[in-house]
């Protein structure tokens, strides 16, 4: 298969413009550059037993939607330091910023005053949750009730131009996309809901986001994941941003907007300031599930999106401290939202009887008539049975870090810490569907629904990984996430 472009994304050298072929054997992906054979980097490999598609060069990133001026700017905060194997990669996005920038002004020129003049249908829907939490399943439930709208892959991924290069562009790029997204098996397209985080990245707002980009460099952005430290005119711009994409995603869906982006849990403050009647949904998780879950997809996005090879040095850390940061800043918040504008749910009990928690939802929230969606509810749970999630195990040494760091979180919302530091050095398997202490779905009616993909396997036992990590992969369990 003939790729030029592959050139610019794998060997970092956008005047490199001869054939590159890419060629598959069983022992992973090389490639034959004037006939010699190089290996791509060991962690570029698929790992057959963690979900998401396998990467390829021409795999649109994560930063393509962004305009010529926001990608430059992320580029000299960092003083250029890419990777020499990266280079092709900002290159190739600095060009496809060019016409990003072009098409933005078109968008402005033709959608101008018609944006500054629309006005929301009503205050957005967020939901909130730490990443990996299930704020994707809840995200997709909600937009069942064809009443809501929401921010699709599209939206996210061309935010400055949306409106007037779907039709075209979107079809083009689409041959290019994977089926499903990097980290599990959820399936992708420009149909399906996004997070709006991304979308505030390609329209050049800061994001903690964009620290995937140099991930080997100091965090830039961490401030605009908890909004504290803001000059007033970095808030202000920022609101003008978010209000601006809702604007032109209002013009496409005149709904009531469901918003889901894990930073927003942190920012419940500065939402309400500017949606004072937003509605917000928390759902929360067993920690034991939540940590390796996360370091997976942090390392994992690094990999793919970075322009540097990650050492993931401090990551560890860095989750658990923003777990920390992120739920202190939540918990003084949520005080702050008005009676009937706030609800909460437990993934666990989320994926054992999704119909009534949502109904329980909806009823809390106000969100009208239930039975109107019931139908469509119980069939989404349907199609999503048999799908299969990542299973992670656990050093006990981490999993005692877990339990001593997170402890505030267990006791708040009820999970059992398990044991203190142990003797051995067995790994304990966490799966990311059903928690040890926690009961599956076994009943009947709506929650007995789900069951095929709540159940964890039980009848293969952990064993080691050959990497030295603190958790490792297994296996794939049955879950939605």
């Amino acid at each position: 298969m003939l790729l030029p472009s592959a050139v610019a994304r794998s060997t970092g050298s956008p005047l490199l413009v001869e054939v590159i072929t890419l060629a598959i054997n069983r022992s992973g992906t090389q490639l034959k550059i004037f006939g010699k054979i190089v290996d791509m980097p060991e962690e570029s490999k698929r790992n057959e037993d963690i979900g998401g598609y396998r990467d390829r060069p021409w795999i649109p990133r994560f930063w393509d939607g962004m305009t010529f001026r926001a990608w430059m700017r992320i580029l000299a905060e960092h003083r250029f330091r890419i990777a020499p194997s990266r280079i092709g990669m900002a290159v190739l996005i600095m060009l496809i910023g060019i016409l990003n920038s072009i098409l933005g002004a078109i968008q402005l020129l033709a959608y101008g005053r018609k944006i500054r003049d629309t006005v929301l249908k009503e205050d957005p829907i967020f939901i909130l949750g730490h990443w990996r939490s299930g704020t994707t399943l809840l995200h997709e439930m909600f937009i069942v009730d064809k009443r809501h709208g929401f921010t699709d892959s599209y939206a996210c991924f061309a935010p400055n131009h949306f409106l007037i290069s779907r039709h075209v562009l979107a079809p083009l790029v689409g041959l290019l996309m994977p089926k499903k997204r990097p980290i599990d098996n959820m399936p992708f397209g420009w149909e399906r809901p996004q997070e709006d985080e991304f979308a505030l990245c390609n329209m050049g707002l800061p994001s903690p986001y964009l620290s995937l980009i140099f991930p080997n460099e100091p965090r830039h952005y961490e401030r605009f994941l908890y909004m504290e430290g803001l000059t007033a005119d970095e808030l202000e711009n920022w609101k003008k941003g978010v209000l601006h994409f809702l604007k032109c995603v209002t013009i496409q869906q005149k709904k009531r907007i469901v918003l889901k982006s894990p930073p927003h849990t942190a920012r419940i403050r500065v939402l309400l300031d500017m949606f004072p009647n937003a509605k917000f949904v928390h759902i929360y998780r067993n920690p034991y599930s939540l940590f390796p879950s996360t370091m997976n997809l942090w390392r994992r996005l690094s990999r793919d999106e970075a322009l540097q090879i990650p050492n993931y040095q401090g990551l560890e850390n860095h989750i658990f401290e923003t777990f920390e940061r992120m739920y202190t800043r939540f918990e003084t918040d949520r005080g702050l939202i008005p009676p009937g504008n706030f609800a909460e749910v437990s993934y666990e009990n989320l994926v054992a009887d999704p119909v009534g928690e949502m109904e329980r939802i909806y009823r809390e929230l106000g969100l009208g008539d239930f039975d109107a969606i019931r139908q469509e509810m119980r069939q989404f749970v349907r199609e999503r049975s048999g799908y299969k999630r990542n299973r992670f195990d656990l050093e006990p040494e981490l999993k005692h870090e877990i339990g001593r760091r997170w402890r505030f979180f267990f006791e708040r919302y009820g999970y059992p810490v398990e044991g203190s530091p142990p003797a051995d050095k067995s790994l304990s398997a966490v799966s990311e569907d059903t928690p040890s202490g926690l009961p599956t779905a076994d009943g009947a009616g709506d929650a007995g629904q789900i069951q095929a993909f709540t159940t964890a396997r039980t009848d293969i036992p952990p064993r080691r990984h050959p990497l030295r990590r603190p958790w490792t992969t297994t296996e794939r369990s049955p879950l939605s996430s």
